[in-house]
C-alpha cells in the first residue's frame, strides 16, 4: 500500500464529489487537517471511518486501499494483496506485544527470585508490600498484553 497514491486517490475522489476537505471532514466528524494529512500521503484513514469515507466518495474499501478504482477482473487480486499487507501489519503488532509480554514475565521472575533471596538472607519477610504492589502491576500488564495478543490472533483467524 502506497500512502501517497492513496492520498492522491482520496483527493481525486473528493473533488469528483465536489467536496472540500472541510466538508468531507465535517461529514466524517473529524478535522480537515486529518483529511489534508491523508491527501498528502502522511497517514491513512482510521479503520473505524473507512466504510463511511468510501460511502461518501462512492468507492469500495478495496479501491481505497489500492489507491485506484479496481476493475472487476483485478478485484480479487487486489483484495488479496490488501489483505496480505494488512495481515503483515497486524502480525508485526502481535510480535511486538509478545516480546513486551515476555520481557514483563522475565522481570516478574527476576523480581520474585530477588524477593525470595532477601527473605532467605534476612530470615523473614522483606518489604512484602512493595513486592506485592510491583508484582500486581506487572501481572496486570502481562495479562492485558496477553488478552490483546490473543484477541488479535483470534480476529486474524476469522
Amino acid at each position: 500500500m502506497n500512502q501517497e497514491k492513496i492520498g492522491k486517490f482520496i483527493a481525486t475522489c473528493r473533488k469528483e464529489q465536489k467536496l472540500t476537505q472541510e466538508q468531507l471532514a465535517e461529514k466524517l466528524g473529524i478535522t480537515y487537517k486529518a483529511v489534508s494529512k491523508w491527501e498528502c500521503g502522511k497517514g491513512l484513514p482510521d479503520a473505524s471511518i473507512m466504510l463511511e469515507l468510501c460511502k461518501i466518495l462512492k468507492i469500495t474499501v478495496n479501491d481505497l486501499l489500492s489507491g485506484e478504482k479496481i476493475n472487476d477482473n483485478d478485484y480479487m487480486i487486489k483484495a488479496e494483496e490488501n489483505f496480505i499487507y494488512l495481515k503483515k501489519k497486524v502480525d508485526k503488532v502481535i510480535r511486538v506485544l509478545c516480546v513486551v509480554e515476555w520481557i514483563m514475565v522475565l522481570i516478574m521472575v527476576i523480581l520474585f527470585l530477588t524477593h525470595m533471596y532477601f527473605n532467605w538472607l534476612y530470615k523473614g519477610p522483606w518489604n512484602d508490600s512493595k513486592f506485592s504492589m510491583i508484582s500486581n502491576v506487572l501481572l496486570f500488564f502481562i495479562l492485558t498484553f496477553s488478552l490483546i495478543t490473543e484477541a488479535l490472533k483470534y480476529e486474524i483467524k476469522k
